[in-house]
């Protein structure tokens, strides 16, 4: 991902920063669609993952829609400019000025996840003179081997509606002449890497599509969502299996014709792209701990301290000019935030380190700059691109 250009320019740019490989978004993007278009797929991208304006211009420009989980995502794509009517709007507590501002835009679909929800989206579509067109989220209780804290489709998650509901959810939308029920919609997880979990889930698909035909519903979409992980151990391998992925559903899902699949990808797409540049502070040894203090910590990458995830971790200015020959050490990679959680990672090797060092925190292009803070009254993160050094 670096060249030995960028890692000399990097010395003179202030840090910490988000280093954006654009050239490898547009790679990943160009080899996701091309993967999709022999089964006609539909692809929204999850702006929740990274909604950075230069990475959405890249992704509408290859033609996906988006999709959103607040109002202010809706309005990002749309600033951006997204089709409307390819963007969908999930979450499971949307409020009522988020749904008329997405009522107000009319996007193509509002993915419901309760009875309730349908209620008062039918409410204040009729308040409009509108008709929103609805795909109902259901909870399949499929386990998707992932983090527990990212686990979205078993019964004891808080998303989507649940199978005994499914009754009275038929009843509710033959009773809201303000909804136009196009499809069912489902999403069980994040960072999924089995991908025989997908198999699971197209089992699921088929038969709630076949309740609700059986029920005397017409179903155009079939949104089977997303969480198609990345490799955060070999961040050099870059581009996830694309062709693997969609192949599985194109072989498991029964699709009906006059049917389309959607899909809802994010950190797939834009999860390689990115790394947190950050300087050596201080290097602290002890007589149990040795410790790599980062002028990066928790407030700029919240993921290892949230879900103890793990990130590659490399000394960017040793490896290069020394290789193999530096004395290789344990340390404790840490920020600077008062919290004893701000770790990027323990007992990790690398070359011996200095203050100044210039280390790299790989697989950060997902879930990285969105979800960064102003704790502790941290200066905001910056965004640098490959294009611009």
């Amino acid at each position: 991902m670096f060249a030995d250009k960028d890692i000399s320019k990097f010395n003179n740019i202030e840090t910490p920063f988000y280093y954006y490989d654009t050239d490898l978004l547009q790679k990943t993007l160009r080899t996701c669609a091309d993967a999709a278009a022999p089964y006609q797929f539909h692809i929204h991208y999850a702006l929740k993952a990274n909604f950075n304006s230069v990475l959405l211009n890249q992704i509408k420009e290859i033609g996906f829609g988006a999709d959103c989980v607040s109002a202010g995502e809706v309005r990002r794509a749309v600033e951006v400019g997204f089709d409307h009517k390819k963007i969908v709007f999930a979450g499971v507590g949307k409020s009522d000025k988020e749904i008329n501002e997405a009522l107000d835009l009319d996007i193509f679909c509002f993915n419901v996840e309760s009875i309730q929800e349908l209620e008062v989206l039918n409410e204040l579509a009729g308040k409009k003179g509108k008709t929103a067109q609805v795909a109902i989220r259901i909870n399949p209780n499929v386990d998707a081997h992932t983090h527990h804290n990212i686990t979205t489709g078993l019964d004891e998650n808080k998303f989507g509606i649940n199978s005994w509901d499914l009754p009275e959810c038929a009843e509710t939308l033959k009773a809201s002449p303000n909804l136009k029920f196009i499809g069912i919609h489902f999403h069980i997880g994040s960072q999924i890497t089995n991908l025989d979990v997908y198999k699971n889930l197209c089992v699921r698909v088929n038969e709630f599509a076949a309740w609700f035909e059986d029920k005397g519903f017409s179903l155009k979409v079939l949104n089977v969502g997303g969480g198609l992980g990345i490799d955060y151990y070999n961040p050099d391998h870059q581009i996830p299996d694309f062709e693997s992925y969609f192949k599985i559903f194109n072989e498991f899902l029964t699709v009906k014709p006059g049917q389309e699949v959607h899909f809802e990808l994010g950190r797939a797409l834009v999860g390689q792209s990115a790394s947190l540049i950050t300087r050596v502070l201080y290097i602290k040894n002890g007589k149990k701990k040795n410790f790599v203090v980062l002028d990066a910590g928790m407030t700029e990458l919240m993921r290892p301290a949230l879900y103890q995830a793990y990130h590659k971790i490399e000394n960017l200015s040793q490896s290069r000019a020394t290789g193999s020959k530096s004395e290789i050490v344990k340390y404790d990679i840490v920020g600077p935030i008062c919290e004893s959680t701000d770790c990027f990672g323990k007992e990790v090797e690398q070359p011996e380190s200095f203050r100044g060092d210039i280390f790299a925190i790989r697989s950060a292009g997902a879930y990285g700059e969105v979800m960064a803070s102003k704790y502790n009254l941290r200066d905001a993160i910056r965004s640098v691109y490959s294009y611009e050094i």
